[in-house]
């Protein structure tokens, strides 16, 4: 399967290179240039047993790229999952700026079906308001691509995420009655 992993952080990274180890094609995808040139080159920007070595083997293989550029990618993609920083905001709430910059992206530039995947720590009807957002885009540029918002939260403890991302004790995932997007995602898995 094809996928983009937008934002390189932490549970961004590990996921991308974890599903490349699994013989997805994944495309990793951050705004920040000078991080994406060291992954490209097999540099790892945090320290997580086993990571650098995913990485460098995902990057030989073909299977892991990065890009800043998202919508090169999206052409290319069935599953996009958006694991952006959501840090705290105003009134202690979760600030979604990020998140909706991705489901921006993806209602611009977007022309197929595609399952949407937030990773991100996001509240409760996030996912909902994402849908809505994309569907009102594409909608308004007259693309009928389907777009299912899917939460996928992640379990990782430091030091053990490859391990707990590779051999999970749980796998859940959030989908509002779509078909496709549960095949997407058991088919993922």
């Amino acid at each position: 399967m094809k996928l983009a992993v937008v934002g390189t952080g932490y549970v961004g990274l590990v996921s991308a290179a974890c599903f490349a180890e699994l013989g997805h094609t994944v495309f990793g995808v951050d705004i920040d240039p000078a991080k994406v040139a060291k992954l490209k080159k097999g540099e790892c920007p945090i320290y997580e047993p086993g990571l650098e070595e995913l990485l460098k083997r995902g990057l030989q293989t073909g299977n892991l790229s990065f890009t800043t550029n998202i919508t090169e990618v999206l052409p290319k993609i069935e599953v996009l999952f958006c694991a952006v920083a959501t840090p705290q905001g105003e009134n202690h709430k979760a600030d979604l700026q990020a998140v909706f910059a991705v489901a921006q992206s993806v209602a611009d530039n977007l022309d197929h079906d595609l399952v949407f995947v937030n990773k991100s720590t996001v509240p409760v009807g996030t996912g909902k308001k994402c849908e809505e957002f994309i569907a009102e885009i594409l909608k308004k540029r007259g693309v009928t691509a389907s777009v299912p918002v899917v939460s996928n939260p992640e379990f990782l403890r430091e030091g053990m995420a490859v391990t707990d991302t590779l051999m999970p004790d749980r796998i859940i995932v959030g989908i509002n009655g779509n078909d496709e997007a549960k095949k997407m995602m058991e088919e993922l898995y």
